[in-house]
């Protein structure tokens, strides 16, 4: 049986708000964003994929996203990605 892959995903908007998410679709999911389809999202777009991890494993995915959301990880986040310029269409 072949296992499935998660992703673990943070995108950026314009004013530099980060969001953090897994899915198993990464195109899909980002769509939603951008179509205000997704919760804390809407409204606040557009939206750009700045970076993702991939995983086996559902589990290894979810702490990810946790650890990606919490204390000096979060922090070295919006470091890395708040001033990531993006690119308009």
């Amino acid at each position: 049986m072949e296992e499935a892959n998660y992703f673990v995903y943070v995108l950026r908007n314009p004013e530099g708000r980060l969001y953090v998410g897994f899915t198993t679709d990464l195109s899909r999911r980002i769509l939603q964003h951008q179509n205000g389809e997704a919760g804390w999202t809407r409204g606040r777009g557009p939206w750009k994929l700045v970076y993702h991890e991939t995983f086996t494993y559902r589990l290894e995915a979810m702490r990810r996203e946790r650890n990606l959301k919490r204390g000096k990880t979060n922090q070295d986040l919006h470091i890395r990605f708040s001033n990531v310029q993006i690119e308009e269409h």
